[in-house]
């Protein structure tokens, strides 16, 4: 199977602009163990629909200095997200919010890890037989005369890199927060063993910004001339 890191072209080949942000997400943490502040990006769960929990305004704060608390707001989450889910701080949830103007293409970034799509262009892909594509809605305001319905993919973390192109004498993640920090190889390679079965595209676990598709949505985006989104291809083994 040939796989593809999927992303955004730039600059973009029409003019279009999208400023967007998710509705909800956990806050960054000071860790106490390792005494690192920081906050993930890439972890995004459109389908997760916070609004009926109480205290769904306490899922907008920047770092919880507390790390009981930040846990107590984690497990608040975890029956509504997807099994398995990490839910590292900065997971975001729920629709995407903001503004955009221009003609916005079929399929696009709205920010570089998340990934949008006019109504129209995903029943194209799911027609073609395109598997694991779940659609959410999202709140962005348009500046167009004729309404268009943006949907944000909501793609679950299956994939992973593979353990030899990742730096030599990286650190054990901290047992308390779970943080490793590393930067995306110059020669990545994916992991085969952690591949998903089912599911056209995906993010990776270990490196949550990074999409990939495989060889049949990149085929289906070229036939279909969606053309914001480029592809590399990457090895496994």
């Amino acid at each position: 199977m040939r796989l593809f890191r999927v992303g955004n072209v730039f600059p973009s080949r029409s003019s279009w602009s999208v400023r967007a942000s998710s509705k909800w997400w956990l806050p960054g943490i000071h860790c106490p163990t390792c005494d690192e502040v920081w906050s993930g990006t890439g972890e995004a769960y459109p389908a997760v629909d916070l609004s009926e929990l109480s205290e769904h305004r306490k899922f907008k704060a920047r770092v919880e200095e507390d790390f009981k608390e930040f846990t107590r707001l984690r497990e608040l989450v975890r029956p509504l997200a997807p099994e398995g889910a990490p839910l590292e701080p900065g997971a975001n949830f729920g629709p995407l919010v903001g503004s955009g103007r221009g003609r916005l293409p079929q399929l696009f970034f709205a920010t570089p890890w998340q990934l949008v799509m006019r109504r129209e262009a995903l029943q194209q892909l799911q027609a073609a037989g395109l598997r694991g594509l779940l659609g959410c809605r999202t709140e962005l305001r348009l500046r167009e005369k004729d309404p268009i319905e943006l949907q944000e993919l909501q793609l679950e973390l299956r994939g992973r890199l593979h353990p030899d192109c990742l730096p030599r004498g990286l650190p054990p993640p901290c047992v308390t927060c779970g943080r490793l920090a590393f930067t995306f190889p110059r020669e990545p390679i994916l992991d085969v063993m952690a591949l998903p079965e089912g599911r056209d595209l995906f993010r990776l676990a270990n490196f949550t910004t990074a999409i990939i598709g495989t060889e049949r949505f990149v085929e289906t985006v070229r036939q279909l001339g969606f053309e914001e989104v480029e592809f590399r291809e990457l090895p496994a083994r």
